[in-house]
């Protein structure tokens, strides 16, 4: 708390007397957060813990920013943020907190409730997917909740994720394959609709099909407990690796990659893969 304070008195002090500081705007950070956030999540990705402390701290300025912005308003700071957010994640966790503690200066979890003292919301909780049903659950029935289940997927979000939260949020709700092998079936259908349309060389029908079969797969990997936006991005990484061990090559030998034969780039690909085995 004694950190987040000096911090706090830190950007309070920017904010009046850096000219940078003074002149920023909701609409002129935007920008930096999106690109804040993606360098977080590419720390994360590599596990590179010093790189995840420092990004969770610009990312924590940036939120702490608009806080501040809002504050000069008089329209909130930072302590109603952390006051809405602690009460949200108490009445999403009737299983953690009994509805009595909404509202505590220093909430206990329920092993500090007496055990007479029942609440019908005190569902018996063990398992996550439970925990997920009941907070989209939760959430429908809140004031200011989404209106539908769907509602609470942002449309900025990248298509790979969006599809991944649409199907999951969809699941929360009980609409999902009873069986998740059965969603092998699916892919393969959405495969062959896909060629189909390929071979007839349309655009329009095939940029579709292709939609349909990326979900499906996205599908397949969320029922398998898969990321597939985590999947992807190690895919992308194991190419440039690869890739820039080719061209690395080429420069060493001073012959460049356009007049490289494809046999002579895949004799370099197989190496850079051995390379990642013993590696």
């Amino acid at each position: 708390m004694q950190a987040f304070g000096r911090f706090l008195d830190v950007l309070d002090a920017l904010r009046a007397n850096c000219p940078w500081d003074k002149k920023q705007t909701n609409e002129s950070l935007r920008p930096n957060t999106i690109e804040e956030t993606y360098e977080l999540c590419d720390a994360l990705i590599k596990n590179d813990v010093h790189d995840i402390c420092k990004e969770l701290g610009d990312v924590l300025l940036h939120i702490c920013f608009y806080a501040k912005i809002a504050e000069e308003k008089a329209q909130f700071d930072m302590a109603d943020v952390c006051n809405a957010l602690t009460k949200k994640m108490i009445t999403r966790h009737p299983h953690v907190y009994h509805p009595s503690q909404i509202d505590a200066e220093e909430p206990k979890p329920l092993p500090y409730v007496p055990e007479d003292e029942s609440d019908s919301s005190q569902t018996k909780v063990t398992t996550v997917s439970q925990v997920l049903e009941n907070w989209e659950q939760i959430k429908l029935k809140e004031k200011d909740g989404n209106e539908s289940v769907l509602s609470g997927v942002p449309e900025a979000l990248p298509s790979l994720i969006k599809a991944y939260r649409i199907q999951d949020k969809a699941r929360n709700v009980g609409f999902d394959w009873e069986k998740k092998e059965d969603v092998w079936n699916k892919v393969r259908e959405e495969l062959d609709e896909l060629e189909v349309e390929l071979r007839k060389e349309d655009k329009e029908n095939s940029t579709k099909e292709l939609g349909d079969f990326l979900f499906s797969v996205i599908n397949a990997a969320r029922l398998y407990k898969l990321n597939p936006d985590n999947a992807l991005e190690m895919t992308n990484r194991k190419f440039i690796d690869r890739f820039n061990y080719i061209e690395a090559h080429s420069i060493k030998i001073g012959k460049p990659l356009n007049k490289m034969s494809l046999e002579e780039m895949d004799k370099l690909w197989e190496e850079a893969k051995k390379i990642e085995v013993r590696g």
